[in-house]
């Protein structure tokens, strides 16, 4: 139960993050320009930032996955005994 609060308290954290960066910028730019049509720049940057996020935790993920089911953490377990 306690990967589930730990899980969700992450996604939590990150959706809270996402959201005062939105905020921050728009207020910031809102002074600044035109608010919303100003934050184009910014856009790309975070979606990339997302993206390369995600696509390193299914890497690390896959990688996890695939060398237990072949048995590569075999040998360390039978070194510790």
């Amino acid at each position: 139960m306690r990967r589930h609060a730990l899980f969700f308290g992450l996604w939590f954290l990150g959706l809270a993050g996402l959201a005062l960066f939105s905020g921050w910028a728009f207020f910031g730019r809102s002074h600044v320009g035109h608010g919303w049509r100003n934050l184009g720049p910014i856009w790309p940057y975070l979606l990339g930032g997302v993206a390369i996020v995600v696509a390193l935790s299914v890497l690390l993920m896959r990688l996890a996955f695939y060398s237990a089911k072949h048995g590569y953490n075999d040998q360390a377990d039978r070194d510790r005994r």
